[in-house]
């Protein structure tokens, strides 16, 4: 039986934390679907054309990963794409609540739906999009938190 998981997230922008967990996956399961997410109610730093375009660059040279924008309910992307599991990252006690409760949440809209956590390396654990982003306002060096290939997307920002 084919294993298809789903990462969902906004990705802006994806992250070394991003690739670590999507790494991890790719070990793990047949196929990765990152899911990049509309989420205008977050007003992105990127548009979502430049957010899936930075996700695939930095996933090119995992084989078994595909990119796929969304804009509905993660329940019913899951169900449109015919896979029960969600892959969702863990970097601190402070996620888990926040991560616990959306899982409740899809579960309780699809019984069938699991949601597993995965944690990345210690070297990946304190990045977030945010602090990426925090740091690009700023116009300072993000090279060691984000993957190489999407670097001269946030330079021509």
């Amino acid at each position: 039986m084919l294993k298809k998981v789903i990462y969902p997230g906004t990705f802006d922008p994806i992250t070394n934390g991003h690739l670590d967990i999507i790494n991890r996956a790719a070990r793990i399961f047949d196929e990765v679907i990152v899911a990049v997410a509309l989420s205008q109610e977050k007003k992105p730093m990127f548009d979502i054309a430049t957010r899936v375009k930075m996700a695939k660059l930095a996933t090119q040279h995992i084989p078994n990963v595909r990119i796929k924008d969304f804009d509905t309910l993660l329940v019913n992307f899951c169900q449109r794409e015919q896979a029960k599991i969600i892959i969702r990252g863990l970097r601190a006690v402070s996620d888990f609540e926040y991560e616990l409760q959306i899982g409740y949440a899809n579960q309780s809209l699809d019984k069938e739906l699991e949601t597993l956590y995965l944690m990345p390396s210690l070297q990946n654990a304190f990045i977030s999009s945010s602090v990426v982003r925090a740091i690009l306002k700023f116009k300072g060096d993000v090279s060691h938190l984000v993957p190489q290939a999407i670097i001269p997307l946030l330079e021509s920002r």
